[in-house]
């Protein structure tokens, strides 16, 4: 059974940083295809903040661009987003995200952490 379990999310003033992580059991990152963060504030749509594929490459959302850094450590099967200069906009719903998996389903979600940003 696969599971993703978030850690590291809480309350900061605007400016601080976290540092979100991500654990998987049942699922190896590295045999994924593509592994990353997303975020969701209620009543609009889940958005991709930071992925990285399988070939490394990482892409970033604009709004957190200079800001985000995602990375992972496969020796631990862990991926991490470490998040600075945060500002109130960044508050959501943070949720990591193995997709392209091998076995069935394939993508994986886990339940989230939650990061909220006072101005």
């Amino acid at each position: 059974q696969v599971q993703l379990q978030e850690s590291g999310g809480g309350s900061v003033q605007a400016g601080g940083s976290l540092k979100l992580s991500c654990e998987a059991s049942g699922v190896a990152f590295s045999r994924c295809g593509i592994i990353g963060w997303h975020r969701q504030v209620p009543g609009k749509e889940r958005e991709s903040v930071a992925t990285i594929t399988s070939r490394g490459t990482k892409t970033y959302a604009d709004s957190v661009k200079g800001r985000f850094t995602i990375f992972q450590d496969n020796v631990e099967n862990m991926l991490y987003l470490q998040m600075n200069s945060l500002q109130s906009e960044d508050t959501a719903l943070y949720s990591c995200a193995a997709m392209i998996c091998p076995g069935t389903p394939g993508n994986y979600r886990g339940q989230g952490t939650q990061v909220t940003v006072s101005s």
